[in-house]
């Protein structure tokens, strides 16, 4: 439970402490009276398990709080960031544009487990959170609320499809108008985890599940490593199809990847698949949906070795587009830490990307670029332009820096060059973020190896698993068409660094430099000459409470 609403349900208890009906005996008595009167809220809390403390303490405790999240000067602050901060897994689920706003469900922890958190928006930027959606209450199969996935029914109803830790993958209903009420299934799980070496075991895992209605029929993609298909005429009836894929792509390591957090959406007159791998973090299918069967086409990453794109999650906005997040890792604490484990000082794992418009050209190549909405946050502008870089030579551009901005520029580049732009930047190098623009070799690179002073940061070459292989620098495809300007939107926000290249490629970095003067730009003609024929920098609004 957050302390927010820890803080409210105290408020409560006092509220009902001074009614004039019959008191309360006993403190169990006061809190089933508290849950009584806001049935629905409080679900699933149990009156025996919840620790009790003062309103001074709760207060106190919630200010403590919100003093460690200020004081840290690598929270984001105009990324989405959960209210506390924290969660192991975070992945977003559930986006769905519903009853004239935005919904997203996020896993969080608590005492009860794995639980879906709850936030709406209006405008995609500025998120009002909600009490928790999803738990597994008293006597549910389910014993936490893994990845799933919202759709609307053949009843106008929102169905929420998602994996019961324990269980299986399950299904909650709502008609509600603000999605706070859900009704589990009677029947959950729709189908149960496998026995292992079972038949069913070879088939198909009921894990990380997606569902959709098509035409008259349902249908679901359980994830694993073996993706499969299972459809219903009834959602508590659901029957084995077969193998969700027609074939694997070339790329794809099949001895250590395995396709979880699937989301399956139409883009331009192709299918796409988002999804991860656990080893390699996010990617993208683009094919055909055809004879109840997935058939790729291309197959690209979302997240490159050293970098931490994980659990991407898409919706269908109010305007038909396609939009997508992705939950970044953070490296400055471990993986899976428990709920009730010791916390570290900082480390915000509960952080998404920012909003990512996803659409195909007219040659059928998949375009990235920011919600454009973002922009309704730049204040203080400041620009240069036609800046003449010989091979060599470099311009500091320190009056544009800053940690929580936005760059944005265009470069004449030569066929034969080499562009780099310093970011939070100390200026002595003793701390330098350095974005790469590689003509020759066709890339994006960020090199982080002198980002941070902290050495007890340690950045991963695999998003999960194979702790030893340490990375420097995240490198990403990307090639320049001839004549073409090379066109840069970068996004700061303290620790993360999101950079966007002509549209077609976006390429996502967590860092964390720990000297105030770190806010530095500098333009670099490594090989060959070049044109900056503009540069423009804002600094960004916060969009989070604090």
């Amino acid at each position: 439970m957050t302390l927010t609403r820890v803080v409210i349900l105290l408020i409560s208890f006092i509220i009902v402490s001074c009614e004039q009906d019959k008191p309360a005996t006993t403190e169990t008595e006061q809190f089933q009276k508290i849950i009584k009167r806001h049935k629905g809220h409080y679900d699933g809390y149990s009156i025996h398990k919840k620790k009790k403390f003062s309103l001074r303490d709760l207060i106190d405790a919630s200010r403590q709080l919100r003093e460690i999240q200020i004081s840290d000067p690598h929270r984001p602050t105009y990324h989405f960031v959960n209210p506390e901060g924290r969660g192991m897994p975070f992945d977003p689920n559930g986006s769905i544009y519903w009853n004239g706003k935005y919904h997203m469900f996020y896993i969080y922890q608590d005492e009860r487990g794995h639980n879906y958190g709850h936030a709406s928006s209006k405008d995609l930027l500025h998120w009002h959170f909600h009490t928790t959606a999803l738990f597994p209450g008293p006597g549910d199969p389910d014993k936490g609320i893994f990845s799933g996935n919202a759709f609307i029914t053949r009843e106008e109803k929102v169905a929420m499809i998602y994996h019961g830790v324990g269980a299986g993958n399950s299904i909650a209903i709502s008609d509600d108008k603000e999605l706070i009420h859900w009704e589990k299934l009677k029947n959950n799980p729709i189908i149960p985890e496998p026995e292992k070496g079972s038949k069913e075991s070879e088939l198909y895992s009921s894990w990380d599940p997606h569902g959709w209605l098509e035409n008259d029929t349902y249908y679901a993609i359980f994830g694993g490593k073996v993706p499969t298909l299972f459809k219903a005429k009834e959602l508590d009836k659901w029957e084995y199809v077969g193998p969700f894929l027609s074939s694997e792509m070339p790329d794809v390591d099949v001895e250590v990847e395995d396709l979880s957090c699937p989301d399956l959406f139409q883009l331009g007159d192709k299918h796409a698949v988002l999804s991860i791998s656990h080893s390699h973090g996010a990617r993208i299918y683009i094919g055909e949906w055809k004879n109840e069967q997935f058939h790729p086409e291309s197959h690209q990453r979302m997240n490159w070795l050293g970098g931490t794109a994980f659990a991407p999650e898409s919706m269908e906005d109010a305007q038909g587009r396609r939009i997508m997040w992705a939950w970044v890792l953070d490296r400055r604490e471990v993986l899976h830490l428990r709920y009730d484990d010791d916390p570290p000082k900082f480390g915000w794992t509960g952080t998404l990307t920012l909003p990512r418009v996803l659409s195909l050209d007219d040659d059928g190549i998949l375009n990235i670029n920011p919600l454009p909405e973002l922009a309704n946050l730049r204040i203080n502008e400041r620009q240069d332009s036609f800046i003449d870089l010989n091979e060599g030579h470099s311009q500091i551009l320190n009056e544009m820096g800053g940690d929580a901005i936005e760059i944005k520029a265009s470069i004449n580049l030569a066929k034969s060059s080499i562009f780099s732009i310093k970011v939070l930047s100390s200026g002595d190098g003793k701390e330098e973020t350095t974005i790469k623009v590689n003509n020759i070799d066709n890339n994006i690179e960020i090199d982080f190896a002198n980002s941070s002073l902290d050495s007890s940061v340690k950045h991963f070459k695999r998003t999960m698993g194979h702790k030893e292989m340490i990375a420097t620098k995240q490198i990403a495809p990307f090639k320049l068409k001839n004549d073409e300007l090379l066109e840069l939107q970068i996004f700061i926000d303290k620790s993360i660094i999101e950079v966007f290249a002509n549209g077609r490629q976006c390429i996502t970095q967590r860092v964390y430099p720990i000297l105030s003067e770190s806010k530095g730009i500098e333009v670099i003609a490594e090989k060959g000459s070049m044109m900056i024929e503009s540069i423009k920098s804002w600094d960004i609004v916060p969009t989070n409470h604090w």
